[in-house]
This record gives structure tokens, sequence and C-alpha cells, in this order.
């Protein structure tokens, strides 16, 4: 099984004409993704290695019946992208462009809130669902159909969870990447309630980092909603210098909230198994499937 995307999956790619957009797009192909257009202002009508280019997302979706975008854009445009893929009705959009700046991501946020779909990032590597879809930067070659669901803040992380676990046997329904910005799309809760619902996910990774406060809502969900599916996380940023902002723009830490302490002591009284390594990710994960 899987979340959010699937064998069915009709992805566009907005900024499919971009070096970016261009290059991942052909690592989707090859990893069996069904994108189904682009989407480059001022060159519809060309095509990209047999890709149809529309101007626009909503005759795009009007034309192939999309319904995943995949957002390569540069910052200044990208917001502006997101709202397009909601308001064109697209159910899932994807954006993996860092450096939006926070106001644009409040007004796309709320944008597509008020749409009523889903948005993924920004500053994310995006999802795979393995040997069915890929939209993202998620290495190909790592990914294996399995048992446990993943989701994370870090990108590294959550390939270096992905190919630990694979090398160790143990493959995954979906790996989900949440992103690292301090106004993002789908969080913790989300995803945990899409992998609650997943009946062959049977053990879910929670990669997190020191830095807002989302984990510790994961954490929440996990211990009010009745989540019954063992749980394994990975905090990191343990070793950060006090009062130094650490990697991504949403490592912020707020009086007692936020720090790797207040993360790991929310997830142990959610009933969460904490690694202090990648490798006992691994080792937890296998004593508990």
């Amino acid at each position: 099984m899987s979340v959010l995307v699937d064998s069915s999956s009709r992805v566009l790619i907005q900024g499919i004409t971009g070096r970016e957009g261009g290059f991942h797009t052909e690592q989707m192909r090859a990893f069996g993704t069904n994108v189904v257009a682009g989407v480059s202002p001022g060159k519809g009508g060309l095509d990209a290695n047999g890709i149809p280019i529309f101007d626009t997302v909503a005759d795009a979706v009007a034309a192939t019946g999309a319904n995943v975008s995949g957002i390569f854009v540069p910052p200044p445009f990208a917001a502006d992208a997101i709202m397009e893929s909601a308001a064109s009705g697209i159910p899932l959009s994807v954006c993996i462009t860092e450096g939006i700046p926070i106001h644009d991501m409040i007004r796309a946020r709320a944008f597509v809130q008020r749409c009523g779909t889903r948005l993924l990032g920004p500053n994310c590597p995006g999802l795979v669902t393995p040997g069915q879809c890929k939209v993202g930067i998620i290495p190909n070659h790592i990914n294996i159909p399995g048992p446990v669901g993943i989701v994370g803040r870090s990108g590294t992380l959550t390939y270096e969870v992905i190919q630990g676990l694979g090398q160790a046997g143990m493959g995954q329904t979906s790996s989900v990447g949440i992103g690292g910005d301090p106004v993002l799309g789908l969080s913790f809760s989300d995803v945990l309630a899409l992998f609650a619902d997943d009946a062959q996910t049977r053990a879910v990774v929670m990669i997190g980092e020191i830095g807002g406060s989302d984990e510790e809502r994961g954490a929440d969900f996990i211990r009010t909603s009745g989540f019954d599916k063992p749980v394994v996380a990975f905090i990191s940023g343990r070793t950060a210098p006090p009062g130094k902002r650490m990697g991504h723009a949403g490592a912020i830490i707020s009086g007692n909230t936020g720090t790797a302490q207040s993360k790991i002591d929310a997830l142990t009284a959610a009933g969460a198994a904490i690694a202090d390594t990648i490798e006992d990710v691994v080792r937890l994960v296998a004593g508990r499937l």
C-alpha cells in the first residue's frame, strides 16, 4: 500500500524546462513515475523529451488529468506556482524549492487551505512509494517496498534511514519528506494520520531535528489519537551549541520548545522508541516488526 502517491498518480512538473526540473523529471521517469505534463509559461506547445509542455497548470490538468504537481520553480515565483496548482484543483502539490520568502509562504499556505488541497514542502525532498511513484529528489536506487513508513524533516537523514533499512531487508510503504522551513504544508501529525490508516504500514520512523514544535505536536497526536503502530524516532542536532541557529530555516529554538530534549521527552512520553544513531533506527525497527 502507500500514502499520497501510487502507480495511478498522474504527475505534472512545474518548471520542467529548468535545469533542476528537467534533470529530476528524468530521474522520476526512470523510477517509473507517470509524468504526464510539464508547465513552463511561454513554452506551451513544446515538449520535454516527449512530455507535453503547457503554459498553465489549468491547461495541463484539462488536457492530461494530472493529479499531482512537482514544483521546481525558483524562489521568487514558487509561492505563485503553489497557488496556481491549488487553484487548478491539483489534490497534492509537492514543492522542492528552497529559499521561498516566509511571507510568501504564509500567503500560499493559507490559499492552499482555502482550496482544500494538500501541499508537501517547501524545501523538502518530496516523497516515494517504492515500485510505484516518486515525486521529488530522493535517490532512486535506495528505495525498496516493505512495511515501514518514513516521515522526516531532513532530506539527507531521510535518505540514510531509507538506505539503512533497505540494506537490512526492511523496505518502505512510503517515505515522505515534509521539509525544514518554518511555514510548511503537511506536518508530522498529518503524515502520521495517513500511515495510521494504511494497513500495510506496520511501523513508522520519524526523523526530526531541533527547532520548531512539529515533533512535539506529532508526539501529542500519537499519544491522543490511539495511534497503535510502533514508532521509532531520531532527533538530530543534540550537540548543536546553545544559541546558534543550525541547518534549516525552521531549526530555531524558542525557550524550552524546540530543543532536542523537549522533542525526545515528548516522543518518549508518547511511547516512541528513541534512536541515538541511524544504526539504532535500523535495530529498533527490526525489533518491532
